[in-house]
């Protein structure tokens, strides 16, 4: 049907990731360097001042004749008025679709009495290639005897988990109180601008018996950062399968994550994607897959997926091409291309098990920033100690335009086992993005003139 293609084609990441100011930014990912050294980044994925989110629903889950439950928005904040009609069209596609992964795990439900909340977050992908991330905050409304879960969802072009679950916390409280409580406090959020990298915005809240409060709401320092959560796969799984994981996502395979919980699946999935900054995860890239779209392990270009752990069977089943399919409940590879050992140089990879360990038998002293600046800072030095002198590969012409000397560049690498690495890293999509736009960027070098 034109809807579940509507579907397909937007949980596939453009291969370029070129869009209109803070449209691209990166959805689950950091976004991809635009220039200079290895490690600098373009401001444009992560433009301040913008709006927070573009909407709010609320998804809650409506009965069918067939005795099971749908779900569908009941609640939209701003209801958006005089749209074009290709934009119109848009929305109601994409309003369509939120709904599914606000209830990725079907709809066998029913009422019930305790339910934990949970925070996930899903990406969609438009016709013209801008992305919006869903933040997703599923609960049990207050009230006495049977009821059913609702997701609050916002809709947001912003790449930022941290910033929004706080901004999900507040929603929640609120709605403990009442739906009508929460309409002041998301209107106040969507007249404030988007805080700059490091800053606060505040905002001013009233709820009834307790009065005005002020909340707070800081963006980390380093944005490429801020939609991250390494603690949560260094809790799961040892350095070793990290680093097989990264090894197999590096050469753009398919890697299946299997949790029971969302939340679970998509902190580690974001986290997976992340470990390749300053490069970007430029395919299929599903946090959470709900159960309708399962099919898509069949896909046999790359891809990134969650799904749960209550589809395992279904998923072994389907006619997959070769896939690294990760529990993270367990903790271990249930299926393996067979190489990943041998893929990352023996140095490099030494190196990156040391800090790794070191991090993970700190995770009672080190604060969540402070691991994610640890994680991170592993993962970029091993890339400039691979890649980091494609700079001087690149030859200048006199109109600006550069061209990149692969032939050089992999030459110029003393150590066999690093060269074999990037012979097959430099045919990657996430390379070939990185270089392109490294050539279209000039930054005077020493050499170049």
């Amino acid at each position: 049907s034109s809807f579940g293609n509507f579907l397909r084609r937007s949980l596939r990441r453009a291969g370029r990731r070129e869009g209109k100011d803070g449209s691209s930014a990166a959805e689950n990912t950091s976004p991809r360097v635009a220039q200079g050294k290895l490690g600098e980044r373009s401001s444009v994925f992560y433009s301040a001042g913008q709006f927070f989110f573009e909407y709010l629903v609320v998804v809650s889950l409506k009965k069918t004749a067939d005795g099971h439950y749908e779900p569908k928005i009941t609640y939209q904040f701003p209801k958006r008025e005089n749209l074009l009609k290709g934009q119109k069209e848009e929305e109601e596609r994409l309003l369509q679709a939120i709904p599914l992964f606000c209830f990725p795990d079907g709809n066998n439900w029913a009422p019930i009495t305790e339910f934990t909340s949970e925070t996930f977050s899903f990406v969609l992908t438009n016709v013209d290639g801008s992305r919006k991330i869903g933040y997703c905050r599923r609960l049990l409304p207050s009230g006495r005897g049977v009821r059913l879960p609702e997701v609050f969802c916002i809709i947001s072009c912003l790449g930022c988990f941290g910033l929004f679950s706080k901004i999900l916390d507040e929603v929640e409280k609120r709605r403990q109180i009442s739906m009508a409580v929460i309409y002041p406090f998301m209107q106040g959020l969507r007249e404030s601008p988007f805080p700059a990298p490091g800053k606060t915005v505040t905002i001013k809240s009233f709820i009834p018996e307790s009065g005005t409060e002020l909340i707070e709401l800081t963006r980390p320092v380093d944005a490429h950062l801020e939609h991250v959560e390494f603690q949560a796969l260094l809790q799961r799984l040892s350095p070793h399968l990290i680093l097989h994981i990264f090894a197999s996502a590096m050469l753009e395979r398919r890697l299946i994550f299997l949790a029971e919980e969302l939340s679970v699946l998509s902190q580690c999935i974001h986290a997976v994607a992340a470990l390749l900054y300053p490069f970007t995860w430029a395919h299929t890239y599903i946090p959470v897959v709900p159960e309708c779209l399962l099919d898509t392990v069949c896909c046999p270009t790359p891809f990134m997926v969650g799904i749960q752990m209550r589809h395992l069977e279904r998923v072994l089943e389907q006619p997959m091409e070769e896939a690294l399919i990760v529990d993270l409940c367990e903790g271990k590879i249930i299926r393996a291309v067979g190489d990943e050992e041998e893929i990352l140089p023996g140095k490099l990879q030494n190196e990156m098990l040391v800090s790794l360990n070191r991090h993970n038998n700190n995770n009672n002293v080190h604060t969540s920033e402070q691991v994610n600046a640890l994680v991170s800072e592993a993962f970029v030095h091993f890339f400039v100690r691979l890649v980091g002198h494609y700079a001087s590969h690149i030859k200048w012409g006199r109109s600006g335009s550069g061209s990149f000397q692969e032939r050089a560049f992999c030459k110029a690498i003393a150590s066999k086992s690093c060269r074999r690495l990037v012979k097959k890293f430099v045919k990657t999509n996430m390379f070939s993005l990185f270089i392109e736009e490294a050539e279209r960027s000039r930054i005077p070098q020493e050499g170049n003139g």
